[in-house]
């Protein structure tokens, strides 16, 4: 029998963040601890506003050069969970997303976790190269104007109208 640890983790998480509080609170006071949670929340949402931009760049390089972006996307999703743990208060979640920050550690994640994802990617180099199956290739004897003599159709959208 497999016992997961992460429900686990997930109920203790906040006890752990609270006890840091406190010992943080004690050590350089209360108002100081308030600041220090604030400007890791501020640099969270910064980096995630910044990184959006930066990570599609990357894909959209590797894509150009015929590469796959596998790597990019997970470096990519591992910056922006820093970033989303930098935003949640804590001081716990916060050296998770410092971790998360450093290239080395997002390279170990990677290796590790590569094997166990699964990408489906499926990419050209634009969007002009999505092929469209909703053509009728007709050849010289499927359609003439012969089988339309000269008779306006009333009914179709296609007629002019004529302004008298």
């Amino acid at each position: 029998m497999r016992i997961s640890f992460i429900p686990l983790f997930l109920l203790l998480l906040p006890l752990l963040e609270i006890a840091g509080f406190v010992v943080v609170g004690r050590e350089i006071g209360a108002l100081a601890t308030v600041g220090l949670v604030i400007l890791s929340s501020v640099a969270g949402s910064l980096l995630l506003r910044h990184q959006g931009f930066g990570v599609m760049t990357r894909v959209r390089t590797e894509m150009d050069a015929g590469r796959d972006p596998s790597r990019q996307l997970a470096h990519g999703a591992m910056i922006v969970l820093a970033a989303i743990l930098l935003i949640i208060p804590g001081f716990i979640t916060d050296i998770f997303a410092i971790l998360l920050l450093l290239p080395p550690v997002r390279d170990l994640a990677w290796r590790l976790l590569k094997n166990r994802i699964v990408m489906a990617t499926s990419f050209s180099s634009g969007f002009s190269a999505r092929r469209r199956d909703n053509v009728i290739d007709l050849d010289d004897t499927d359609y003439s104007r012969d089988d339309y003599p000269n008779r306006p159709d009333h009914n179709s959208p296609w007629r002019r109208l004529k302004n008298d």
